[in-house]
């Protein structure tokens, strides 16, 4: 049972609660590790943005923000976020692998997913431009008096874009319901947050001086971001304010494509060894060993399993988009 007090982060985290956010990291660090393993079969030849070691942030969005009055939009990095929302498994296989019965018909690719019927509208290959997307969306439910809200996630690059701070400022003004998520994974494609941004800056309590309510959390631990993702849905459906978090992740593979990038040196040995000494599945495993135990944790990889295989053989079975359909749906 979770124990809410007004807005506090206080709370009691029941043991199902721990199940369900164990197992979503758990199937999505299992479905991404076997599309790194398949890619190399020429199945797949879009890129993929992989979130291995970053899953416990998408993790909670199973529990907290199921229903689709609850619209999730995304960036390039996009696969935990869709399967959190409860995107369709095999129509993101299926669109990976170019197939017609792909969630965007074969043509989107990795980076353009889309699920409405769980409320996942969109994810895009351009830094930054799903965050105005999502303002419209808050801004759509506020006018027309619908519940729900917003959520848009994005990396610590979208950060150096103007549109970040435009949105940010419309929404502040606006009062707009919308979560605004930086997953702060230290890298834009090779280059550190030591290069790109000034010294000792710490992103959310920048953002939170422009007049928004921000809130930090620590990556390792994904209870202690569904917390602050309920305390943020609680804020902003109570307040009808906007609220920011950024959440402090790792990346353990290349910025596009399935393998790892340790030879070419540009993330120290430490940091890496560090990030997935502390990985979440892990921390989950060890703190919570009486929930979480060996029988458990074989029952759910066994009923991964199962649903990876069915998607993926049904994908590889699927056929190609005809080619008069290529100019179908396409606006410039």
């Amino acid at each position: 049972m979770v124990i809410i007090i007004g807005l506090s982060l206080k709370m009691k985290i029941s043991a199902k609660i721990v199940s369900q956010i164990y197992y979503q990291i758990l199937r999505i660090r299992e479905i991404e590790s076997r599309i790194s393993k398949e890619y190399t079969e020429w199945k797949m030849r879009c890129p993929v943005h992989l979130s291995i070691g970053q899953e416990s942030i998408a993790a909670p969005l199973s529990v907290l923000f199921k229903n689709k009055k609850y619209e999730v939009l995304s960036s390039h990095r996009a696969h935990a976020h869709y399967l959190g929302k409860g995107g369709n498994l095999f129509k993101l296989i299926s669109e990976i692998m170019g197939k017609s019965t792909g969630c965007s018909g074969g043509r989107g690719g990795s980076m353009h997913l889309i699920d409405k019927d769980v409320g996942f509208l969109l994810s895009t290959a351009i830094v930054a431009n799903s965050i105005p997307v999502a303002a419209g969306v808050a801004l759509s439910k506020k006018i027309k008096k619908e519940k729900g809200l917003a959520l848009v996630f994005f990396g610590d690059g979208a950060i150096e874009e103007g549109v970040f701070y435009e949105t940010i400022n419309f929404s502040i003004i606006k009062n707009l319901p919308i979560i605004f998520i930086c997953e702060n994974n230290k890298y834009s494609v090779y280059s550190n947050l030591a290069v790109r941004q000034p010294k000792n800056r710490k992103i959310h309590k920048m953002v939170e001086k422009i007049g928004i309510k921000s809130v930090f959390s620590n990556g390792l631990n994904a209870i202690e971001i569904y917390q602050k993702f309920l305390y943020a849905k609680n804020y902003v459906e109570r307040k009808n304010k906007p609220i920011f978090l950024e959440i402090n992740t790792y990346r353990y593979l290349e910025h596009c494509g399935p393998f790892d990038d340790d030879s070419l040196k540009y993330r120290p040995k430490k940091e890496i060894d560090f990030w997935k000494k502390n990985d979440p599945l892990t921390f989950l495993e060890k703190k919570y060993d009486k929930i979480l135990n060996k029988k458990k944790i074989n029952n759910y990889k066994n009923k991964i399993s199962n649903e990876i295989n069915l998607s993926f053989n049904k994908a590889k079975r699927s056929k190609y988009p005809k080619s008069s359909i290529k100019d179908k749906e396409i606006y410039a």
